[in-house]
């Protein structure tokens, strides 16, 4: 890490600020992403409400948005355009009117196959082995974790 501060020395100088190194290295992997998904015909924010819903069919707005870290507000939009498009179909709960059920379609689930083919892509693209890629996500897993118990 660089270790130079800023002329005035009282702030440590862009580089060396882990919030910069965070946030420049998902944009870098938003553009290898940005790359792949347009052959699935989804943006990124989409994908991964595909993701969560392949792991568990069915779920509530605020159940994707709690695994996504995500607001409602947020996420009904997002989800309409995936419905539109024929991915997803959204329903009202039968036992709590309020709630939105949120399933996979047809097509929504036949994405799922030509989506595992994206992680050997993005795996070749961190020029790290497979037990390097595990323990830098449990890493930020953990820092997460720290990050969200201190934000209170």
């Amino acid at each position: 890490m660089n270790t130079t501060t800023s002329p005035t020395n009282a702030t440590p100088a862009l580089d060396d600020q882990l919030c910069f190194a965070l946030y420049s290295t998902s944009l870098a992997m938003m553009r290898v992403y940005r790359g792949l998904l347009p052959k699935l015909g989804l943006t990124y924010p989409q994908y991964l409400v595909m993701m969560v819903l392949w792991e568990q069919d069915q779920l509530t707005v605020s159940d994707i948005g709690e695994r996504l870290f995500l607001d409602s507000a947020t996420l009904t939009p997002l989800l309409k355009r995936m419905e539109a498009q024929g991915l997803v179909q959204r329903a009202r709960a039968r036992s709590d009117e309020r709630q939105v059920i949120i399933s996979l379609t047809e097509q929504g689930n036949a994405l799922r196959k030509e989506a595992a083919s994206l992680m050997p892509v993005v795996g070749k693209a961190t020029k790290c082995s497979l037990d390097e890629v595990v323990a830098l996500r449990d890493q930020l897993v953990g820092l997460r974790k720290n990050l969200n118990d201190s934000a209170g």
